[in-house]
């Protein structure tokens, strides 16, 4: 039984774009301002943008030559089948993703929990776990059903963004906006290290870019939608996130911005008063929804990916019998998913980020280089431009990214490595002794 080719451009872009905007800026939009104190953490936004855009023509090469589910498990597959490489990098992605996945799509629900705690001083986790169990519930649907679902939410993303980017412009204070403290661009180490901050939770919002690679076999013609959807919705969100942030600050002192918990609210408060702050609360709320159900909708297809190649345990391959999609995955990274929500916040962007890019970002750029000198048989519909320039830049980013993280975290991306390789030795001779009887 195979999976149903049934989305298309729009629906493709409305889910990388979910997966992108959701509930991300309206919770860091006050770290990133925190991270390099002051309007300049513009400059964060700048940085996660071209980083986004170059590794988006990375992932646009490889998912245009090798549209299936999976994303990143499939390229790593098919690139280095038959080599050494073939069986160690594709099972170093599916460990840092039994990590990484589930802390993702969990910020969206802890991010939910923070702006219900703008209605509601009861146990918000719970009720953040609970929103997790009802995204199981909306996706356990066919495929076209959720594509339906998925520009639906994307819609009232856009209202919510719209909303408060149009407040924002006509009350617009352009001293509040650029009012930069003393030294503000002078280059030192402190200004690194708030720069390298501010990058890492740009990134962190701009995660998603890639999300339609991971359902890249329910996508109608791959080569063309696949990176077209990849660079309209990074050109669209980069600039929503640049607006976005300059209205706020426009309107709210950056001091206080850096410091509150619903940014999005209060600055509807200072504008229109309370009611208008409970009412964006609302639309902020459905953006989260929209976020997570792209997330867990793409991220349940790559345990089935590995199982449907021999890499995971048997039962995730199996597609629901009417729905034609992958529910045992669904059901065990949406409970995964549900139970971290419990997590603190800026843990989980930390750890779910330097897990990743090891064992996922920098391992891609290689296989790209890789597929290119050594792979002339896997056709290449679309390749990504200036070559190799993206994926220098790509590489760049990535490693300050991780650097700047500090060493605890960059200590957790290498011990999700390291414990990734022992693992991968256990399972390897647990399969060679299978193959054995």
């Amino acid at each position: 039984m195979k999976l149903s080719r049934s989305l298309g451009l729009l629906q493709a872009t409305a889910l990388n774009m979910s997966n992108m905007v959701g509930i991300g800026p309206f919770i860091t939009i006050p770290l990133i301002i925190s991270a390099m104190g002051g309007p300049q953490c513009l400059l964060g936004w700048v940085v996660g943008a071209t980083l986004s855009l170059c590794d988006g023509l990375v992932w646009s090469e490889l998912a245009a030559a090798m549209p299936e589910s999976g994303g990143t498990f499939h390229y790593l597959r098919e690139i280095f089948r038959g080599t050494r490489l073939g069986g160690v990098l594709p099972f170093l992605f599916i460990w840092q993703f039994i990590f990484s996945g589930p802390l993702e799509i969990a910020s969206g629900y802890i991010g939910f929990a923070q702006y219900l705690h703008y209605f509601w001083n009861g146990p918000v986790r719970l009720a953040a776990c609970g929103v997790g169990i009802l995204v199981i519930a909306l996706l356990y649907h066919g495929t076209q059903v959720v594509g339906k679902m998925t520009v639906v939410l994307w819609a009232g993303m856009l209202v919510t963004v719209a909303t408060i980017i149009g407040s924002g412009l006509l009350h617009f204070d352009a001293k509040l906006a650029f009012d930069f403290p003393p030294g503000a661009f002078h280059l030192s180490r402190e200004f690194l290290a708030g720069l390298g901050g501010a990058a890492l939770i740009s990134m962190y919002d701009f995660l998603g870019y890639y999300g339609i690679c991971y359902v890249g076999a329910e996508v109608r013609r791959p080569e063309s939608v696949i990176p077209r959807s990849i660079l309209y919705s990074l050109i669209i969100v980069g600039i929503m996130y640049v607006t976005l942030t300059v209205s706020i600050l426009g309107v709210v002192p950056w001091r206080e911005a850096m410091k509150s918990e619903f940014i999005a609210a209060r600055f509807m408060e200072i504008l229109y008063g309370h009611q208008a702050g409970g009412l964006v609360t609302v639309l902020v709320l459905w953006s989260a929804l929209a976020s997570v159900f792209a997330l867990l909708l793409g991220y349940s297809r790559v345990p089935y990916a590995a199982a449907m190649e021999g890499f995971f345990f048997k039962p995730f391959a199996k597609l629901h019998s009417t729905g034609r999609f992958p529910h045992i995955s669904l059901l065990v990274i949406g409970a995964l998913s549900a139970a971290c929500a419990l997590l603190n916040m800026v843990w989980v962007l930390s750890a779910l980020l330097t897990a990743r890019i090891l064992a996922q970002f920098i391992i891609q750029i290689g296989a790209l280089h890789y597929m290119r000198t050594h792979r002339s048989d896997i056709k290449r519909p679309f390749r990504a431009w200036l070559y190799p320039v993206p994926a220098v830049i790509a590489l760049a980013g990535w490693i300050f990214i991780y650097v700047s993280s500090g060493w605890m975290f960059a200590l957790s991306g290498l011990c999700v490595l390291a414990t990734g390789l022992a693992a991968y030795a256990v399972w390897k001779r647990g399969a060679t002794e299978r193959r054995a009887l």
